[in-house]
């Protein structure tokens, strides 16, 4: 049976996503004085088809990103999410740094969705890809540069003198004796044209880039202070909770809500459709706990969706039997020396579906008129949630306003293509106040732990099949490489340039143009599997990142060569010059190489993704049957690193958050179509006894900064597998490990 045969009969066939209505630019980006003698700043960014490089000749008006307030405090606003990446505050150090004020002058905030947070890469507004401040890192600081000339310029003109006779520094313009705050000099400012031409500051010259500061909503959190989505409250507001079919896409039959009725506190019980043509039964009540409770006493039939009855063993039975006759070759290399080969190393590498499990679940509330709506919602997608949002609605984009709130974790659930959960909520608020008219009120939409868990996107299983032909010297002859695993961008926006003669980028990143030079041949099948996908913290590089450095340290240890050497003597001193840099930091760090204690042993990785590099060199050993991780090094290569603190937190996270990988448990699996795990005690995360401590050490380096956000994340589980093969001979080429089965 062929694969799309057998894919039909397992799953079904993917429904196809539904697009976003497109948004309209709108013309709201003036210079404004505000009242009280504030400034506010604003840089307009160009519409998707309009995208440019943030580089544009002539800084545009600086006048939606910064107000100046009358106490001289500064407050930034930040175009992307922050949901812990620290993007509040290593945005705002870009931009202070070419504005000259103190550090303690600035204040953040997240900025809602508009035209002029667009990514001037991408050309919407988003997060994500590790891209904050690389895509930003020109864009924010030309905008305080720009801003910081506007009040030259007045300063200048009121004293007149020329501007050359005008120096910055702590938020006051200076000329001799005279000088004057930039709150005094904002309403002038205002009035003066954004400058044609910036220059901005050399490295040689930074008071707050590449300095370590502590986050400026880190007391706030800390405090129990800050306001997620989740702690959103309004008059009169409502909880919402919505049951979904327990397969994906499945239907109501029937519902019997009497009992549900009864509970104290609840208001409403009705059906409204779900992602991927499904229907749930919505619960409004005063209050989460009712609303709960009520959603529990629900007596529902289903029709199953469109994910059938498949489960996760046939679903790997149709990987294997895919691999055995890739559809699409990425890399057509020859493999026909393996015809020669004195041993043949590899195997099949299997990993599984994976929830994103952020702390805080997916949540947003709505407050819909008659002809306007305004959303609270912690959003990676800003552009594209808005439009989905006002389709859904049957509204205009201009008429939802969409406010980023910060959230408590996403890795790439919150930033969903087909914005399913904005738009089941917008149909539940929509279906609320059509039943409730005037007295309907606002409606906060939460998911549980479970329905995050059963009912989400995952990230998406996969299978290599990797065979290494050596010869009698241990060199590699031939590497045939074939990948199986659903497309996470088919049937989305970025398919038009990101999915390339049927091949997903996504799928091949960190294996194609490996930086090692080995003779590959690399083909991709991309199954039709109706299990909802989506990228997941570090996306291809997950799974990719383990199978080629888990593969290359075998290969060493088959030539009897250190696997730290090998590695160096296959990365090219100039194109790779990075990769070198960081392995040799993560190595002279660690000191690699020493005698360990007896049972433990040194595992290496060094992966390349987002284009920063990730070296860890790990101390291992094994403790009631299991890899016990003690010690971390992290030699890290991301070009200039802006905040030195945030930094290190992010390699820190991303190498905890890589470990959750390997866990017994931490895998999510389908029987029948029904996921089986619901909560963090059948999906267990790291806990506190799992975590080793992590030291972190950058290379020097004065070039554009690269991404931080997802980079920690591949190469830890591959360095740990690589210690374990050295404690016991044996290769772990599944994901969660099992030593008992490898």
């Amino acid at each position: 049976m062929n694969l799309e045969r057998i894919a039909e009969s397992l799953a079904g066939r993917t429904h196809a996503a539904p697009t976003a209505g497109k948004l309209h630019r709108r013309d709201f980006l003036k210079l404004t004085a505000l009242a009280g003698g504030g400034l506010a700043v604003a840089w307009t960014a160009l519409a998707a088809e309009e995208a440019a490089p943030p580089t544009a000749k002539k800084p545009a008006d600086p006048s939606a990103f910064i107000r100046i307030n009358p106490d001289n405090t500064v407050e930034i606003r930040v175009n992307r999410l922050d949901f812990g990446q620290g993007a509040l505050t290593a945005l705002p150090m870009l931009l202070a740094e070419e504005l000259d004020v103190d550090w303690s002058q600035v204040r953040a905030s997240l900025a809602p969705a508009g035209d002029a947070y667009k990514d001037p890469f991408s050309g919407i507004q988003m997060t994500g890809g590790s891209s904050g401040v690389p895509n930003s890192w020109i864009q924010y600081r030309e905008i305080g540069a720009a801003t910081r000339a506007m009040l030259v310029a007045a300063a200048a003109e009121q004293w007149q003198v020329p501007v050359s006779a005008c120096t910055t520094g702590a938020g006051t313009v200076r000329s001799g004796a005279r000088q004057a705050t930039y709150a005094s000099l904002a309403a002038a400012a205002a009035r003066q044209p954004v400058p044609e031409k910036v220059v901005l500051k050399s490295p040689s010259d930074y008071k707050i880039i590449g300095k370590g500061r502590h986050r400026l909503d880190a007391v706030a959190g800390a405090t129990g202070k800050k306001n997620y989505g989740i702690d959103m409250r309004l008059p009169a507001m409502k909880v919402a909770l919505l049951l979904r079919a327990p397969t994906f896409g499945g239907q109501v039959q029937s519902v019997d809500a009497k009992r549900a009725l009864a509970v104290k506190g609840v208001r409403d019980v009705f059906q409204v459709a779900t992602d991927r043509g499904g229907s749930g039964v919505a619960v409004v009540a005063d209050g989460y706990w009712p609303a709960k409770q009520a959603r529990d006493l629900l007596q529902v039939s289903w029709k199953d969706g469109v994910g059938g009855r498949i489960s996760t063993d046939a679903l790997f039975a149709l990987y294997r039997e895919a691999a055995k006759n890739p559809q699409s070759t990425a890399v057509p290399g020859d493999v026909s020396a393996a015809a020669g080969a004195a041993r043949q190393l590899g195997g099949e590498y299997q990993f599984p579906y994976l929830a994103h499990a952020p702390m805080e679940p997916l949540n947003a509330t709505f407050e819909l008129t008659p002809d306007r709506a305004t959303v609270w919602a912690g959003s990676q997608f800003q552009t594209i949630d808005l439009g989905a949002i006002a389709q859904t609605l049957a509204l205009k984009p201009e008429q939802v306003n969409l406010i980023t709130m910060p959230a408590g974790g996403g890795f790439g659930r919150r930033a969903v293509p087909t914005s399913e959960y904005l738009r089941e909520g917008a149909a539940m608020a929509k279906t609320w106040g059509e039943r409730q008219g005037a007295q309907a009120g606002p409606l906060k939409v939460i998911w549980s732990r479970e329905d995050d868990i059963r009912g989400g996107y995952y990230r998406p299983a996969h299978l290599h099949q990797v065979d290494v032909a050596l010869d009698a010297q241990g060199q590699i002859l031939a590497w045939d490489h074939v990948i199986i695993g659903q497309s996470l961008l088919k049937g989305t926006p970025f398919e038009a340039f990101m999915v390339k003669d049927g091949i997903d980028a996504t799928m091949t990143e960190g294996v194609a143009g490996n930086v090692y030079g080995v003779p590959m041949r690399l083909r991709i099948t991309h199954p039709e599997v109706a299990v909802p996908v989506l990228w997941w913290r570090s996306v291809g590089h997950t799974h990719n990142a383990f199978v080629m450095e888990t593969m290359v340290d075998e290969v060493a240890r088959a030539a009897g060569t250190d696997p730290v050497a090998w590695r160096l003597a296959r990365l090219d001193a100039k194109k790779h010059a990075r990769h070198i840099a960081a392995l040799r930091l993560a190595v002279d760090k660690s000191g690699y190489g020493k005698p360990l204690r007896a049972g433990h042993a040194w595992g290496v990785a060094v992966h390349e993704s987002f284009g920063s590099i990730v070296a860890y060199v790990v101390d291992v050993s094994i403790v009631a049957g299991r890899p016990k991780l003690h010690h971390v090094t992290a030699g890290v290569h991301a070009n200039q690193v802006v905040n030195p603190m945030a930094a290190e937190a992010q390699i820190q996270g991303g190498a905890i958050f890589g470990l959750a990988m390997t866990l017994p448990g931490f895998e999510i699996t389908l029987k029948d179509g029904v996921v089986q795990q619901s909560q963090f005690t059948d999906y267990p995360p790291p806990r506190i006894t799992d975590a080793p401590p992590v030291t972190v050490h950058f290379v020097p380096s004065n070039d554009p900064p690269t991404g931080l956000g997802e980079p920690g994340v591949p190469a830890i589980a591959p360095a740990i597998a690589n210690a374990v093969a050295a404690l016991t001979g044996r290769r772990l080429r599944k994901l969660p490990f099992d030593l008992s089965s490898a």
